[in-house]
């Protein structure tokens, strides 16, 4: 079976000899000196002065919205994964959906504006398929209104626009550090913030909110890294540009066999440097997408609608909103199969299998 995507795993040697580490000094979790040594050197990977570590990727989007005071309707997008949408819920917010630019699928900014009411606290958005938003119009949006910026930045690790981490836009950004992306821990994720000043808030709320044994200073939970998990980033690490580079190739690859007269696919932003997390296409119709789908499994071969549905149509909001530019780009969405160990002759079956089926 060639599926969606498939973890890639680092010498297996390298991670025995972090576990050696570990087990010589049997400290596991609490902020251990894997985590330390991780947290630094993803910061000067990325280029960001500022970035926590935690468990996984989507508590930091619910750590976000807790240290910045995100409260009442929060402005988001319908077309991103449904953790976006499940933070703000949990933190007791109300989604409040715009639609999405047609062609950059990320949240249209020109739609932002008018949605903006006097419970208006934040906007949440997602870097989709690690394209970036317009993030000076978000920006300029958010000055105006006094309005708070979280970035979803779950498949953007790595991209930088205009010469600097993506990462640095927003009042912060977070990261997702599952075994399906780019780079990963197993579980994990982080915080980028800009915010100096709320460094130890960010800190202390993923530990229980305390220092020391006896000292505890704000409400917190638990959402730190293991030293295991801290580990596996290390080996990571070193080789995440490698595999960028090779998922570049199969993402050329895809471009130049794939008949665009018949499909379609966002448009990347100028000044980006990508880091090719997926591969979408979109079909004409969602007719089509099925008729691909089963022929595409019939050779063993696994897609995924990704992201469906749209975000604004699930059963649990009372108050509708209408997206249909998301409603329609979501039926018939597709992420192709994607990753470094995935063999050039697969891309090509794939692409003509794709292209007999349309």
């Amino acid at each position: 079976m060639i599926n969606v995507t498939k973890t890639y795993l680092p010498d297996i040697d390298t991670y025995k000899a972090h576990l050696e580490g570990i087990w010589h000094r049997a400290w596991l979790t609490n902020n251990g000196p894997l985590v330390q040594e991780l947290e630094q050197k993803l910061r000067a990977h990325l280029g960001v002065e500022q970035l926590y570590a935690y468990s996984n990727g989507t508590i930091v989007l619910q750590f976000a919205l807790k240290v910045l005071n995100i409260t009442d309707e929060v402005i988001t997008t319908p077309f991103s994964y449904v953790a976006t949408t499940n933070a703000l819920i949990w933190h007791n917010c109300k989604p409040v959906f715009v639609d999405i630019d047609p062609e950059t699928y990320c949240i249209d900014p020109e739609l932002i504006e008018a949605a903006i009411t006097e419970k208006t606290t934040a906007i949440m958005a997602t870097h989709v398929y690690g394209n970036a938003c317009d993030v000076e119009r978000i920006g300029a949006i958010a000055k105006k209104h006094n309005l708070k910026v979280i970035y979803d930045a779950a498949h953007t690790f790595g991209v930088k626009y205009k010469g600097e981490s993506l990462l640095n836009h927003g009042d912060a950004s977070t990261l997702s550090f599952h075994a399906t992306k780019v780079f990963h821990t197993v579980e994990g994720g982080a915080i980028v913030s800009p915010h100096t000043h709320l460094s130890e808030e960010f800190e202390l709320l993923r530990a229980f909110g305390h220092r020391g044994d006896e000292y505890y200073k704000m409400v917190g939970i638990n959402g730190k890294m293991s030293e295991f998990h801290a580990a596996m980033g290390l080996c990571m690490l070193p080789k995440v540009d490698e595999l960028i580079a090779k998922r570049k190739i199969l993402s050329d690859l895809y471009d130049a066999h794939l008949d665009y007269s018949k499909l379609s696919k966002p448009t990347f932003v100028s000044d980006l440097e990508r880091n090719y997390a997926y591969y979408p296409t979109v079909f004409e119709s969602e007719a089509q997408l099925r008729t691909v789908f089963a022929k595409l499994l019939e050779h063993q071969i696994q897609p995924r609608r990704y992201f469906y549905p749209s975000l604004n149509t699930l059963p649990f909001f009372d108050t509708k909103h209408d997206c249909p530019i998301s409603e329609r780009i979501s039926a018939r969405a597709a992420a192709l199969p994607l990753y470094p160990e995935l063999e050039p002759e697969s891309v090509l079956q794939i692409c003509e299998l794709i292209n007999n089926a349309l």
